[in-house]
């Protein structure tokens, strides 16, 4: 199969390069308008309590809910100075009506003095204005927020815009300029590497090439996907940073094993097929493993997480296309000339005529599996201790707080909460729907305000069988004591004749969030779990290997995440990295490198262990199989490992912390798969495991053989015709 691809993309190489020139200018004029067409939000589950109370408002009494706060100071002047207030009035009357909602400020006639109090700074150098947008949902209101934002600069006074609008705008905003700082950071480093690498312009530029096309097709599936459901900006972000991740890597394996095959046969017509059977087949398995896994994700009700999905998806498709179709093409026309423009570098002894068993990583691999119960035992025992971080988990809400310091929205929160009377207490939203008499309404209101961590309950706005009441308290949503309250609330008894009391706000969404994310955990994983399983049983033709790497799989990934809660949950990074940790990790980010991790983890086996695997069935030794194994990839996987490490660390030096997460937990996942996983713990258990590697009961064998998924005759025949002359065998 894959080598008729091969033959196929081999003789059509100029249609090919071709249409890959048309589709490359349509995307680039269709597919990067998809950054105007994504949603910045996505955090809540639509079917969670929290989001019903909220649409319940909205739908029966209206959204008056405050989106933005306007803060205004100076360090010279006081509210009373009439600069200060002619300022602060000229914002307000040029505010339009078909964007703004209200807006309300400490020099409205009709506040009292309390009201006008709550308003302005206990040192009476600044004010704020809480406004409410016009928009039947997020989307609209962000687009109306987008639309004032300028407008509501006061200069000469000082402004800082905050509210929850202000700051997913601010988030969504620095996360598209940090992605692209770094991807321009990232990209200039690949190329030197990967001269380095492959010792030559020509062979180096062959991976960035799949890369690039690989995030212009994804963005075309993309903003074609915005026409059917939402996409997340974040989905965007993430996409584009792992996809030329991936992309360097599988053109980085297809260059590699292209090059060895010029150097067996010269024949260009012969290699690209060659290069297709073998490592084409295992890139194919590889990209099938991180699509299963980003499918996970749709298993989730919150959009980001859904649309992170559908972005790894039609990346990885991209990603595979590119490395597949379009690779091969380009290999086929550039031919002899892969080698132009090298580097004066000693040249390393390498394909048909290399020794496989006197190389650096075939000692290594010798080394293991003298003493593989040892090594075995060390490296569990290094991996277990970095995972026993887990059992301190402490999961929060993304909030202004993973902003930097000097972030507008983030300056502007934490002025609220520590000048102004109120500005440190929050709202719990509580609907009563049903008919319930005033009085009842009031006494519920008295019985929220009587539970510990309530500052203070009171009905709000009442409409036709439906009644807003709010409990005041003090802390961060994510706070435990934040918890409990909310979970009291919502144990509390409802009033008389109320049908359904709904509580929501941003401290109930926040924990309806948590409680999505467990409930769907145990689902993605059985679904990843098993559907990877069957994927590499059809790759290797046993049932041993599968089961080994999902073990190790998951090994490795418990030690990343304890690596991830260490560094940025307590904090131990935060110096290195220059960030302020929260004390919390928004679980949203744990699952997105949980799924991906993952799916590197698999990746990186799929490699090693196909290779292992070819070698197996030309010698039938196992020991002498691993070594090659190793030997023929440990610098491919190495060199692999490093490019994606340079993509992933660029994401990590971002200003915004939940990316700095992403990006360094995906990079500790990918240094400690491709160094104690691949390197040590591969070898000890296969050599532990010996032939039961190897093991398939009949009926599957049977079953192997008949889907007929091979490992590459054309490459594994060559292999014994030399191993049989050298004397190597079982």
């Amino acid at each position: 199969m894959f080598s008729a691809l091969g033959r196929f993309t081999y003789r059509g190489r100029v249609w090919v390069l071709l249409a890959t020139v048309v589709f490359v200018v349509f995307a680039a004029l269709w597919g990067t308008g998809l950054f105007g067409s994504v949603s910045d939000g996505g955090f809540e589950d639509p079917d969670a309590e929290s989001t019903r109370a909220a649409e319940v408002i909205e739908e029966e009494l209206g959204h008056d809910a405050v989106d933005v706060v306007a803060v205004y100071r100076s360090d010279e002047l006081r509210v009373d100075n009439p600069t200060f207030a002619k300022a602060v009035q000229r914002v307000l009357d040029d505010l339009p009506d078909e964007y703004v909602k209200s807006a309300t400020s400490y020099l409205d006639e009709d506040l009292s003095d309390i009201e006008r109090g709550i308003l302005v700074s206990e040192d009476r150098h600044a004010v704020y204005v809480p406004i409410t947008l016009v928009g039947e949902d997020q989307v609209e209101r962000m687009e109306s927020f987008e639309a004032i934002a300028a407008d509501l600069d006061a200069g000469p006074l000082d402004t800082y815009l905050g509210g929850s609008v202000a700051i997913q705008s601010e988030l969504s905003e620095q996360a598209e300029t940090d992605v692209v700082s770094a991807e321009m950071i990232s990209l200039p480093v690949l190329l030197v590497l990967l001269v380095v690498i492959f010792g030559g312009v020509v062979a180096a530029l062959m991976p960035l090439a799949v890369g690039g096309l690989a995030v212009l097709g994804a963005m075309v599936l993309l903003r074609a996907l915005t026409y059917l459901t939402e996409v997340s900006v974040f989905a965007v972000n993430v996409a584009s940073i792992l996809g030329l991740g991936l992309a360097i890597d599988y053109g980085l394996f297809l260059v590699s094993r292209f090059r060895e095959e010029m150097r067996r046969s010269g024949d260009v017509a012969s290699a690209v097929p060659v290069t297709l059977a073998t490592a084409g087949r295992t890139v194919a398995f590889s990209g099938v493993t991180v699509l299963i896994a980003f499918a996970g994700l749709l298993f989730f009700p919150q959009p980001i997480l859904r649309s992170i999905g559908l972005g790894g998806i039609a990346v990885v498709l991209f990603d595979l296309v590119a490395a597949l179709v379009v690779l091969p093409a380009l290999l086929g026309v550039i031919g002899r000339r892969i080698d132009a423009l090298r580097l004066p570098l000693p040249r390393r002894r390498s394909g048909a005529r290399a020794d496989d068993r006197v190389g650096g990583w075939s000692r290594l691999a010798h080394s293991v599996m003298r003493r593989p119960v040892l090594y075995l035992l060390t490296v569990t025992a290094v991996l277990v201790a970095f995972a026993s971080a887990l059992f301190s988990l402490d999961v929060g809400s993304t909030d202004q707080r993973y902003l930097p310091d000097e972030a507008g929205s983030r300056q502007a929160t934490e002025m609220l909460r520590e000048d102004f009377p109120a500005g440190g207490v929050s709202q719990i939203d509580v609907v009563v729907t049903g008919d319930v008499a005033e009085d009842d309404l009031a006494d519920f209101a008295a019985e929220l305000a009587d539970l510990d961590g309530a500052e203070g309950a009171g009905v709000g706005r009442v409409g036709d069988g439906v009644a807003h009441l709010t409990v005041a308290y003090e802390g961060e949503i994510d706070d435990d004591s934040t918890a409990d309250l909310v979970a009291a609330v919502r144990g509390a008894d409802a009033p008389a004749g109320a049908d359904e009391v709904l509580v929501g706000g941003p401290a109930a969404q926040q924990l309806d969030n948590i409680d999505a994310i467990v409930e769907t955990v145990p689902a993605t994983l059985l679904f990843v779990t098993l559907t990877t399983l069957v994927l590499l049983f059809l790759a290797f033709g046993s049932i041993v290997l599968p089961v080994k790497a999902v073990v190790m799989g998951l090994l490795s990934l418990g030690a990343s995440l304890g690596v991830v809660i260490w560094g940025f949950q307590e904090g131990h990074l935060a110096d290195l990295l220059g960030f302020t940790a929260v004390g919390t990790i928004d679980p949203t980010f744990l699952v997105l490198i949980i799924i991906v991790a993952f799916g590197l983890a698999m990746d990186y086996e799929l490699f090693l262990l196909s290779r292992v695997r070819e070698e197996y069935l030309a010698t039938g030794d196992n020991t002498h199989s691993v070594a090659v194994g190793l030997q023929r990839t440990g610098r491919i996987i190495t060199s692999a490992a490093l490019l994606l490490i340079v993509v992933l660390a660029a994401m990590g030096v971002s200003d915004l912390l939940f990316l700095k997460i992403i990006g360094i937990g995906l990079a500790v996942a990918v240094v400690v798969d491709a160094t104690l996983v691949r390197a040590l713990l591969v070898p000890a258990t296969m050599r532990l495991l010996g032939a039961a590697n190897w093991w398939l009961p009949g009926p599957l064998r049977r079953l192997h053989d008949r889907i007929g998924i091979t490992e590459g005759e054309e490459a594994v025949q060559p292999r014994r015709e030399e191993k049989a002359e050298a004397g190597v065998g079982s």
